[in-house]
């Protein structure tokens, strides 16, 4: 059983085996997608194979559509070239269901992937082609919050944006100014209007998009390598929209366990690619079950009807609500609460965590009594009923192989949304008091103590990356399980940035929680297990 065009004649095989195929003629929608494309996405990654191409897929089975999607990989080539292309654009879709059944599906939705390579003349032509298309009324993004940033860290533009920046829209190779390039492509084609949808997690996600393009078009039109027009085209004509949208959706790295299930149903070819920039790819993608899409509803050209899959279309206001009720109180803050002691008590799992009695009510407690009374409620969606499902059914979902360590990433960037926006919540709200908040302070020295790299039985463990890894491990960098430490003298700094926790810690007086907590669980090995059972009993 081999996942390609030719290998899927064999449908007996393929359904024999417990697999879901596409149930329309794919030759046809590939040709109809050709001449008249209508999606175009940005970023061949897990997420987009596991949401969206299999949302499209549903309507192409239901007859809604009967085109299919074009993708285009802007950062690793070789996913196209090593993925994409072997397998004719299929994929393995693996559904994880927290009952413990899977669900394994054949996604043949995507029919044309390219590269965003402006070296590679064919390719980038057919993109121009694509982007000239009357037919056009969307091109979506995942390629992660950070692929929007044109700056370095001295705040000045990259070489890369720079030299493009100086070059003009010809032959860019930045990502922003590839992706600005086609849009430049779509004005000379007689300014035809276009939603420019990213569906990356990270807030106000249209805006980020926005402003990386406008740089784009702005410095073009005003240096004279540009039609003056451009600019205006892309800020101001209502042609160009950038629309925000909220996505969630847990699709961890393909687990070798999934591999070994479909190789025993007799599927070939399945090894995984890593590629020249370490990306780590396979034909298969595993996710949960549960997800969410909500997209401000701005398509300047039309949009299909993909509310018939699942999808929520509503206003910008709605759009923040959901985001802020999912980032800083329904999910998001568990995530790092279970991230950041799981690392240091020695799980590999988020969903064995939820077995420990001490660190699922803890997440209880961060989610029902300390975030709900603040949270943010869209009306789309209700609060409890989104962490009802995330504590009870998303989380322990034990056929999930999402690991602390992964989810630990960056939490210095984390922490001031997760958790900010609530403690700013209580600090502004004449009935509710900033001293009542008790489990928010202890996951902030569980993560002061996770910085110390040393875990609950004394052994180090490596500490995942994060921009302020060095600068931060050096203030505990002299604290040693066990030995007497003036707490409040190494943590003063730290708990007045409020770069980190959103607010000055020590302005609102709870610098002094933080350091109690930090003291016991520094006390020595076992020290965190017994503090987390002490503060939940």
């Amino acid at each position: 059983m081999r996942l390609n065009n030719e290998g899927l004649k064999d449908r007996k095989s393929w359904e024999n085996a417990g697999y879901s195929l596409p149930e329309y003629d794919r030759e046809t929608v590939t040709k109809a997608t050709r001449e008249n494309p209508f999606w175009i996405h940005f970023g061949a990654g897990n997420i987009f194979r596991a949401f969206q191409a299999n949302v499209v897929q549903d309507l192409l089975n239901q007859g809604v559509l009967d085109r299919g999607l074009v993708v285009a990989e802007g950062y690793d080539y070789e996913i196209i070239q090593k993925m994409n292309h072997p397998h004719d654009d299929y994929s393995i879709l693996v559904t994880l269901k927290a009952n413990g059944t899977v669900e394994k599906t054949i996604v043949g939705s995507v029919v044309e992937s390219l590269a965003l390579d402006s070296d590679n003349a064919e390719q980038f032509q057919r993109l121009k082609e694509i982007f000239s298309a009357d037919s056009l009324q969307m091109a979506s993004f995942t390629i992660t919050e950070k692929g929007y940033n044109l700056y370095g860290a001295d705040g000045k533009f990259t070489p890369l944006v720079a030299t493009d920046l100086a070059a003009g829209p010809e032959a860019p190779i930045s990502y922003i100014g590839k992706v600005a390039s086609l849009l430049y492509a779509r004005f000379l084609a007689g300014e035809k209007p276009i939603a420019m949808v990213s569906m990356d997690n990270c807030s106000h996600n249209g805006d980020k998009l926005a402003a990386a393009i406008g740089a784009f078009a702005e410095g073009w039109s005003r240096n004279g390598l540009a039609d003056k027009d451009f600019e205006s085209y892309i800020k101001t004509s209502g042609k160009v929209s950038f629309p925000w949208t909220m996505i969630d959706k847990i699709t961890p790295r393909p687990d070798a366990s999934i591999e070994a299930l479909l190789k025993k149903d007799g599927v070939e070819e399945l090894d995984p690619v890593i590629t020249g920039k370490h990306t780590y790819v396979a034909p298969f993608v595993n996710a949960e079950e549960c997800q969410y899409l909500v997209i401000e509803d701005n398509f300047p050209n039309g949009r299909p009807a993909l509310e018939k899959g699942g999808l929520i279309f509503t206003t910008r206001e709605t759009v923040d609500k959901v985001e802020k009720m999912k980032v800083c109180t329904c999910l998001n803050p568990l995530h790092t609460a279970l991230a950041v002691f799981g690392c240091l008590i020695g799980y590999t799992l988020i969903s064995e965590e939820m077995k420990n009695p001490s660190l699922k009510k803890l997440v209880k407690q961060i989610g029902y009594t300390e975030g709900l009374p603040v949270v943010v409620n869209p009306g789309i969606l209700d609060p409890k009923e989104f962490l009802d499902t995330v504590l009870n059914v998303r989380i322990p979902n034990p056929f999930m192989p999402d690991t602390p360590q992964r989810i630990a990433t960056d939490t210095s960037q984390k922490l001031a949304i997760r958790f900010g926006e609530t403690i700013k919540a209580y600090a502004a709200d004449s009935k509710l008091n900033v001293g009542d908040l008790k489990f928010i302070p202890l996951v902030f020295a569980g993560w002061l103590r996770y910085l110390m790299g040393v875990d609950d039985n004394g052994k180090a463990f490596t500490l995942s990356s994060d921009p302020r890894l060095q600068e931060l491990t050096a203030i505990v960098s002299g604290i040693s399980l066990g030995a007497s430490t003036d707490v409040e003298a190494v943590l003063d700094n730290v708990l007045s940035d409020a770069s980190i926790w959103g607010v000055d810690l020590k302005a609102l007086g709870m610098d002094t929680i933080v350091c109690r907590y930090f003291q016991e669980l520094i006390a020595g090995p076992g020290a965190v297990a017994a503090v987390l059972n002490k503060y939940t009993s």
